[in-house]
């Protein structure tokens, strides 16, 4: 028996000497207890840390107590070391900083560490890939700085996990900061402000766990006690604001997901990588968002996929439009059949008996909301290392329905990046900028459209065909970013002016290349040759992104198939540019990638648009004067005209200096050049339209007669400090101006000179020859009006400023600029007498050039 004893604990270690001893002791002996101290004192702990704690169960576990509201969270010792998605999402509050209802924040991938008696909770930097072939993979991310966001000591353990505090983590700023960090530069009361967090005053509203995903929405309160700016309406009271936020922890997914690269001749939103482990002069490893769609017939041309995109449209939706978004959303089925699958969308809504809740992550949901903004989104939320879309939300502002009439927005160039205010935003609000410039552009194209239509007093069913297919383009629009897919400011050039009022074509096509354009309402001067106005299909572009997005291959077909697909990027129905492409001073130089123009020929469609609104000015105080009333809705109609003078104008400017960019690569179209000067011919004949409708004594006659109508509607005091007659010589200034600033922008005069070197003509001094000519010949031989006041006087400050102030202005656009304020000088002085406030104003413009010449 000792000799078995001894082979058994070659064997089997310490078990062996259990055997022994049960051989050697005596029968009548007790089995001696061992007590592990450590691990009692342990269980004793967790046990009294627990204790009449509510446990909230899923992928992480938490414990809150039911008197106070503390959570604390549980970390499963087999979840150290591993990678999380972090998602924030804003549920409400000031709009001003982006922070209103079903906002998108922050995405991005964590994972925690166990220091000694302490929870790291680290952000992971996926900025860089690494080849896992290329022995410098070894040395991976060895000089990037860790994030340590939350620290704190583990309160107690068990065997599978350890517990930490939590508030600090979710009742505060370390997830996603909520309160801006102004720049330097802003004065203080410019933007709205919610002060400081008060952790006292905040608290938790809902906690959710799933298996794959824990959701901790909280309501944090900040004071402000001196407020210098009060907010809009929205802000009950600026002193104390309440923003609800929502953190989400979401399992990193294991599956069999293949990222797909991206390629700058086509617009998919992107998880950008730089590859490390690459000597291209494009070491790019970026990866496109999408879904993980897999076809359930991998064999079928078309095939329904494993799991669809299914998409619930709220009960919040207006009744009556709840078919013509379900009906929209299914319209992108169409383009994924040309990618070989059927059904990839399904569209459902959802009943007033449903138990989940939209804000649950794991349903993608169309809601509706009736808010002082004004706006539409479509964001999703991805994994950062592979670009797998997870799920998505889209939320649709109720003020669409009555367009825009808040005169902030009206009499401004709203929708143009050149202009907007972006620049001032904080610098951890600038990553959840969404254009609302942009989105109260489409309001304003929308209300537009409706005064066009009732105008023209056409049938009641013309309106319903109005709204119907603008929210078709509308949820088109926003479910396509849900796809992935990024603006297309580029595809409203596919068809040609009278193609536009073609049905048989834009029912086919669409009236634009791709429903992720921003485009004007497509009406017609010619109501019997009306087309649609909006696209309701997914255009050509669509197809084809979608096509490459999401079309399946072999592997060892892949790489042919993808570049089969890119080499239709030179087809004219698949134009293609984005929104760090649209044509602005100082950015985009492609004046055919723009928001609110339409067709490939804006100098034909804009002086048409011109003529419409001048039309359609004649008619607004019949139809909308009404008896009983007061002028507020004739008011709004005009000014919801006005604003298409600017849709037409500033898109129209930019093809002066323009230049077309053409994106193909090398070889894929012979004739392609990455450059090309728009035709002089074309940019004079822009400045002949915008001379017209823009700068001419006549240009806004149209409107004379509205000017002593256009009232507002008193409410209580609103006319306080603020005389309430018309101004519509500020209207038209801004307009002006507006027009100037671009073309006179020292980017703009600069590339027109630059270009003379490959082909353009029509270099600053023409341009500044033209533009004078149209400012001051109409007028030399007569009084020069109110309008044309403003106008030639701005054009002198501005020339005098490039003279004597314009540091950024190169050499020959000075030189430009000197020629064309001489040329001024020379004009005043041939010109007729005019009236008194004539002479006032060209001895004005006289005393500023001769102030402007002066050698300093």
């Amino acid at each position: 028996m000792q000799i078995r004893s001894f082979a058994l604990c070659a064997v089997l270690g310490s078990t062996c000497f259990m055997l022994q001893a049960q051989v050697k002791k005596p029968a009548s002996a007790k089995p001696k207890i061992i007590i592990d101290s450590a691990a009692a004192k342990r269980d004793s702990i967790w046990s009294s840390t627990i204790k009449d704690k509510k446990k909230i169960g899923g992928l992480f576990t938490l414990y809150q107590d039911t008197v106070t509201g503390t959570l604390q969270l549980y970390i499963k010792k087999d979840q150290v070391g591993k990678e999380f998605i972090y998602q924030s999402f804003s549920l409400g509050g000031p709009g001003s900083l982006f922070l209103n209802q079903n906002m998108l924040r922050e995405t991005w991938v964590f994972k925690i560490r166990k220091t000694y008696n302490r929870l790291d909770f680290m952000r992971c930097n996926t900025n860089f890939y690494y080849d896992p072939g290329n022995a410098v993979s070894k040395a991976a991310n060895v000089d990037v700085s860790d994030a340590v966001f939350y620290a704190d000591k583990v309160v107690a353990e068990d065997s599978l996990g350890y517990l930490v505090n939590a508030d600090g983590l979710f009742i505060g700023e370390k997830l996603d900061p909520v309160k801006p960090n102004f720049p330097p530069n802003i004065p203080p009361g410019v933007l709205f402000n919610v002060g400081s967090l008060v952790p006292d005053k905040s608290g938790y509203e809902k906690i959710r766990s799933f298996p794959e995903n824990t959701d901790v929405i909280v309501s944090l309160a900040y004071d402000n006690p001196a407020p210098m700016n009060y907010g809009d309406k929205s802000i009950t009271d600026a002193r104390y604001v309440r923003v609800k936020m929502q953190h989400s922890f979401i399992e990193m997914p294991q599956n069999d997901y293949k990222p797909r690269f991206d390629d700058p001749r086509i617009g998919f939103f992107t998880q950008e990588q730089d590859d490390m482990t690459s000597t291209k002069a494009t070491p790019y490893h970026d990866l496109i968002n999408r879904w993980n769609l897999v076809k359930k017939d991998p064999n079928a041309a078309i095939s329904e996929p494993v799991k669809p995109i299914v998409w619930w449209v709220e009960n919040t939706t207006p009744v009556e439009l709840r078919q013509v978004i379900l009906d929209a959303g299914n319209k992108w089925n169409l383009a994924f059949e040309k990618a070989g699958f059927k059904n990839a969308v399904v569209m459902k809504l959802m009943p007033d008996t449903a138990t989940w809740d939209p804000a649950d992550i794991r349903y993608n949901v169309i809601r509706w909301v009736s808010s002082d903004l004004g706006y539409a989104i479509g964001p999703s939320f991805v994994n950062p290392r592979t670009g797998e879309i997870l799920g998505s939300d889209i939320t649709i502002d109720y003020g669409f329905m009555g367009g825009i009439d808040r005169e902030q927005d009206l009499f401004k160039p709203t929708g143009f990046p050149a202009l907007s205010r972006k620049e001032m935003l904080p610098a951890n609000v600038r990553n959840h900028f969404m254009g609302c410039d942009m989105l109260k552009g489409l309001q304003m194209q929308y209300g537009a459209g409706v005064a066009m239509v009732e105008c023209f007093d056409t049938a009641p069913e013309e309106l319903v065909t109005l709204k119907e297919q603008f929210f078709t383009e509308l949820v088109l629009h926003e479910m396509g970013h849900t796809m992935g897919l990024n603006h297309n400011m580029k595809s409203s050039q596919m068809l040609s002016p009278a193609e536009l009022n073609d049905k048989s074509i834009t029912r086919k096509y669409g009236v634009t290349g791709s429903v992720m354009d921003y485009s004007t309402v497509n009406a017609a001067l010619d109501r019997s040759k009306q087309g649609d106005y909006y696209t309701t299909v997914p255009g050509p572009y669509d197809d084809w992104a979608i096509e490459y997005g999401y079309r399946q291959f072999t592997p060892a077909e892949e790489n042919a198939g993808l570049q089969k697909i890119l080499s239709r990027s030179t087809e004219p129905k698949l134009i293609f540019g984005n929104d760090a492409d649209i044509a602005f001073p100082g950015g985009g130089i492609d004046p055919r990638v723009t928001t609110w123009d339409m067709s490939n020929d804006m100098v034909t469609y804009s002086a048409n648009r011109f003529q419409l609104v001048n039309e359609l000015m004649g008619k607004v105080k019949d139809k909308y004067a009404v008896p009983g009333a007061s002028y507020a809705s004739m008011r709004r109609s005009y000014n919801m005209l006005f604003g298409q003078r600017y849709s037409m104008a500033l898109p129209l400017a930019m093809y002066v200096g323009g230049v077309y960019v053409d994106r193909s690569f090398v070889g894929q179209d012979a004739s392609a050049v990455p450059f090309t000067p728009v035709p002089a011919d074309y940019q004079k004949k822009a400045m002949e339209v915008l001379n017209t409708y823009v700068f001419a004594p006549a240009a806004f006659d149209a409107d004379t007669y509205l000017i002593p109508y256009l009232q507002m509607q008193r409410r209580g005091y609103n006319f306080f400090g603020n005389p309430e007659d018309p101004k519509p010589d500020k209207n038209v200034f801004f307009l002006q101006t507006a027009v100037l600033e671009e073309i006179l922008d020292a980017s703009t005069l600069a590339r027109a000179n630059r270009t003379t070197l490959y082909g353009n003509t029509y270099a600053p001094a023409n341009i500044l020859n033209d533009l004078t000519a149209n400012i001051f010949d109409a007028d030399l031989k007569g009084d020069v009006n109110l309008y044309r006041q403003n106008l030639q006087t701005a054009y002198v400050t501005m020339l005098a400023k490039i003279i004597n102030k314009g540091d950024d202005y190169d050499d020959a656009s000075k030189a430009a600029a000197l020629g064309a304020i001489k040329n001024v000088k020379d004009k005043l002085a041939k010109a007729a007498a005019g009236n008194e406030q004539t002479k006032a104003h060209r001895a004005n413009l006289q005393f500023l050039i001769d102030k402007a010449l002066v050698i300093k």
